[in-house]
């Protein structure tokens, strides 16, 4: 999200820890815990409709067009006291939210880099809650710049644990800035094979440049040979407007299919006033072309963004007086939206 100013730094692995990684998801797969991997056939037993991708339209497996509605957790590392079962089951029965994202922060301090272990647990914490209460979940590399072998050890770890369960959805790069789109498309090329080489079936979401507005450039040059795939495209609604709303009818009259994984009402800094209508016409575009969208986001830092107040419970059971406006309108906007 545009708001989040910190230097981009590129991995500087020695070539021999390089070429070991590299080896390493090469594997169809990689190390996990045995308990975990038992946990599948208890999972998959009470498992939603797998998402399946038919040209531009995210279907279920019956062949039936689907439109998910959902929120984003904010930063892993900076509001984990969200990041627990007990929520996402708040979430789902007082909000109807229907997919829930985890976005693991990648750079910033206490991120996945200086601390893999806590975004490891926080991601598995909300995914195993969204598997539970039979929702569907995004494992979100919430990062601005290209890390490649430390995502792709990451995809594997992560393919790995959840297999065959068709509610783990993967969104491999949140939002691209400075890079190229070539650069970004051979990103998602090795970070998909890594998927595909574990999970065949999952469905994968992929960034584009400029913070994921620059869908009409990757329409140009999609990624060829793969399938099952989705481009996201994030917008805030009190900056991006019809210029925006252009660029993604472009990419969709090319065949390129969408899924607004970020999206809220204020400023793209995350802050300033709410534009309502603006609003209004970015759900009304999005229910015309069936387009799956997740707000931003469950924090509680001050800015207008944040949908709760520092009074909500890290548990859910969340009192009106803890929603801030945005939150009110989103909550409401997905009550109304139960189908």
């Amino acid at each position: 999200m545009r708001r989040r100013i910190f230097e981009k730094k590129r991995s500087t692995l020695p070539a021999l820890i390089g070429f070991l990684l590299m080896a390493l998801v090469a594997l169809p797969v990689c190390s996990g815990n045995p308990a975990e991997a038992g946990e599948e056939e208890e999972t998959n037993a009470a498992a939603v409709p797998r998402l399946v991708v038919k040209g531009t339209q995210l279907m279920n497996d019956r062949g039936e067009p689907v439109q998910l509605r959902g929120v984003s957790y904010g930063w892993h590392n900076f509001w984990p006291r969200f990041y627990n079962a007990s929520c996402v089951e708040w979430l789902v029965k007082d909000w109807h939210t229907q997919v829930v994202r985890a976005a693991m922060g990648v750079e910033p301090k206490g991120a996945y880099l200086s601390n893999p272990q806590q975004g490891l647990n926080c991601v598995q914490a909300v995914v195993d809650a969204a598997i539970k209460n039979h929702i569907y979940a995004i494992i979100d590399w919430h990062s601005h710049g290209i890390r490649t072998e430390e995502a792709k050890t990451f995809f594997c770890q992560m393919a790995t644990r959840y297999r065959g369960v068709p509610n783990v959805i993967y969104e491999i790069f949140n939002e691209p800035v400075e890079d190229s789109w070539d650069a970004v498309k051979a990103y998602s090329m090795e970070v998909v094979n890594v998927i595909r080489s574990i999970d065949p079936e999952a469905l994968i979401l992929v960034g584009s440049p400029h913070w994921d507005q620059d869908v009409h450039i990757a329409a140009d040059a999609p990624l060829a040979h793969v399938h099952n795939i989705m481009y996201t495209l994030h917008f805030y609604a009190n900056t991006h407007r019809q210029e925006l709303r252009d660029r993604a009818d472009y990419a969709l009259r090319k065949g390129l299919p969408l899924f607004v994984s970020e999206c809220a009402s204020m400023e793209a800094t995350g802050d300033g006033p709410i534009d309502s209508v603006e609003w209004g016409k970015w759900l009304t575009w999005m229910n015309e072309h069936g387009i799956s969208w997740v707000t931003w986001s469950v924090s509680d830092k001050d800015e207008t963004c944040s949908m709760l107040l520092p009074t909500a419970s890290s548990e859910g059971h969340w009192r009106e007086s803890d929603l801030k406006e945005w939150g009110k309108m989103v909550r409401s906007e997905l009550s109304i939206g139960i189908r």
